[in-house]
């Protein structure tokens, strides 16, 4: 129980990282991200992304554009504002900084 708690918390703190990350690739549609965080092999269903690219949008780091569908309603495509570009910019030295501190810790553990 422990383990598990901690690998979704692990997986949490990332997840959000990783989708702005995705979205900086260029303007992407919801079932595209979850489609690479997949071939990551971060699962996340729908009812988790939503929720998670709302308050992107809602905090300025995300914008979007409704683009129509030949095969259905119009689609919903993320993009990274200016202020998401700054932020991912910030993320991107965090994450190198974390990298390096686990690997130094663990050091020739494995």
């Amino acid at each position: 129980m422990i383990v598990e708690n901690t690998q979704t918390q692990m997986r949490k703190g990332i997840l959000e990282y990783c989708i702005l990350s995705i979205i900086a690739k260029g303007e992407t549609y919801a079932s595209d991200i979850i489609a690479e965080l997949k071939k990551a092999q971060l699962l996340v269903v729908e009812g988790t992304l939503y929720p998670l690219l709302t308050r992107l949008k809602n905090n300025g780091l995300l914008t979007y554009n409704w683009v129509e569908s030949t095969s259905g309603p119009p689609r919903k495509y993320y993009v990274l504002s200016d202020e998401g570009r700054n932020v991912l910019n910030q993320l991107d030295k965090t994450w190198e900084e974390l990298a390096f501190a686990v690997k130094t810790a663990i050091g020739d553990r494995k």
